[in-house]
């Protein structure tokens, strides 16, 4: 099928779920060469999210425990923990430019994915260039951008993040774990929080957020954040909650 100039939209259903082995997971899709601010935006508050030129959000029949998250930028504060964070990284350069590939970006996304899979066994096929573009550089509209962390002349750490005028959305992080004791992945989340009240920016999407999950629970730990309460279509009204725990 050939889809590169024309907009689509599809439903996978019963797929495997990325997040627990005995769930099946249904998700929409749209494939869309061009997406303006105010429609990505209605998207977002209604718990989309972007891959290139892919858009999804999941409308699984069995299952609600993938929840849409923001952070309310306005009233979060810096713990004493995250205040270490950003102090341990005060030597790290970071570089805010539109999404490219390198060498670099496709070593460092291999390591990092390596060392995932043995750490918390997430399935690890190296990426090639083609497929990283697809991912992460297609779709390269003005508001994408990419976050790159550097130490040591060397590049530690990539962000893909989209910076529209109401709402930053978090995409996907990778960085190197020989560098764990800079809590890169944690820097970058506070990183994007900053300049959200610098922008005054009221919301960062970090997507979805699952309660206790070994690799989506970390997320508990921006608050305070809002959560979406219902499914709501692009013609419905999103419900957003204070989370309260």
């Amino acid at each position: 099928m050939h889809i590169l100039n024309q907009d689509l939209e599809f439903f996978e259903e019963n797929r495997t779920c990325s997040y627990f082995k005995n769930e099946i997971s249904d998700m929409r899709y749209r494939y869309l060469n061009h997406c303006n601010i105010e429609d990505y935006q209605k998207k977002l508050e209604r718990g989309w999210r972007r891959f290139g030129k892919v858009h999804f959000v999941p409308e699984c029949r069995n299952c609600t425990k993938c929840i849409s998250m923001r952070i309310d930028v306005k009233n979060f504060e810096f713990s004493k923990s995250q205040k270490r964070v950003l102090s341990k990284n005060k030597d790290t350069k970071l570089y805010i430019r539109p999404p490219t590939v390198t060498k670099e970006h496709i070593e460092l996304y291999d390591k990092y994915h390596s060392f995932m899979h043995d750490k918390k066994l997430w399935p690890y096929n190296p990426i090639d260039i083609d497929d990283y573009v697809k991912s992460y550089v297609d779709g390269n509209v003005k508001f994408a951008k990419e976050f790159l962390y550097m130490r040591d002349n060397r590049l530690i750490g990539v962000a893909l993040v989209d910076i529209l005028p109401e709402s930053i959305s978090a995409i996907y992080c990778f960085y190197d774990h020989e560098y764990d004791y800079l809590s890169i992945g944690k820097y970058s989340i506070l990183a994007q929080i900053k300049i959200a009240k610098e922008l005054n920016i009221p919301y960062i999407y970090l997507g979805y957020w699952i309660d206790k999950h070994h690799s989506m629970g970390y997320k508990e730990e921006y608050k305070p954040f809002e959560i979406l309460k219902n499914r709501a279509s692009l013609n419905e009204e999103p419900i957003w909650e204070k989370y309260k725990h």
